[in-house]
């Protein structure tokens, strides 16, 4: 049985205790469902001021603040900020997929990377730029294509190497590079990288997906480098 409804069975024994209780959880659920369309975010982070809908959404984020996490493997020690994320760790040691392919039989560790290889049988491409025309898989690649190939508008620019952005986040980005920080962990083979761009290029590794198609042959390829080495050899005059 679940432990959350054990504690609810024990705490309310009559019927109306039950109803009474599920009724204020309704209520509570109410709340949250009406600041998520109304905007409002009343819980605010005392360390650097970012504001959320729930107080246990802030207390998970001062985390990042006060370096604590609580949650370890006991197999390697590894610690993390919440348990879901030590679960698809755990995987890594028990080699659990639990995620299959009906397509092709593959199986993953994660949800989300049983969806971004499903593209590879699909071959969905749902967001669309406006601008050319060009279609991605997802509107992360859309973001990167509308910044790199259309937007002229650079205002921020790095101290260190004078590269400019279109956006403060992409330069914060950008200068991990030079601070060497690497926080963005695979759970798949627990390499890290500098930024979450290059995490998810490396996670392609993983999942298979090639969301780079050659307009020539049809020919996929995980990064769009490599579909521009390949277009090269159709240019070439015999």
């Amino acid at each position: 049985m679940n432990a959350k409804l054990c504690r609810l069975l024990y705490n309310y024994s009559s019927v109306t205790g039950v109803v009474r209780l599920f009724k204020k959880e309704m209520q509570s659920s109410r709340k949250v469902y009406k600041m998520v369309h109304t905007g409002k975010k009343p819980f605010t982070c005392t360390q650097c001021g970012k504001t959320f809908t729930q107080s246990s959404s802030v207390n998970r984020h001062m985390m990042i603040h006060t370096g604590e996490r609580p949650f370890t493997c006991t197999r390697c020690g590894k610690s993390f900020t919440r348990s879901s994320n030590l679960n698809e760790h755990m995987m890594i040691h028990t080699g659990e997929k639990p995620f299959r392919c009906n397509q092709c039989g593959r199986n993953f560790r994660q949800s989300s990377h049983l969806y971004q290889h499903m593209v590879i049988h699909t071959g969905e491409k749902p967001h669309r730029c406006d601008q050319c025309g060009q279609t991605f898989t997802r509107g992360s690649l859309l973001k990167i294509h509308l910044m790199v190939s259309h937007s002229n508008n650079n205002p921020y620019s790095c101290s260190v190497c004078g590269k400019s952005c279109t956006r403060q986040s992409s330069l914060r980005k950008h200068q991990k590079i030079h601070t060497g920080v690497r926080e963005h962990v695979c759970f798949e083979c627990e390499k890290t990288f500098v930024t979450a761009d290059d995490l998810k290029r490396h996670q392609r590794t993983h999942t298979g997906e090639k969301p780079y198609m050659c307009s020539h042959c049809g020919r996929r390829f995980n990064q769009i480098c490599n579909l521009k080495a390949h277009e090269r050899t159709h240019s070439v005059i015999c």
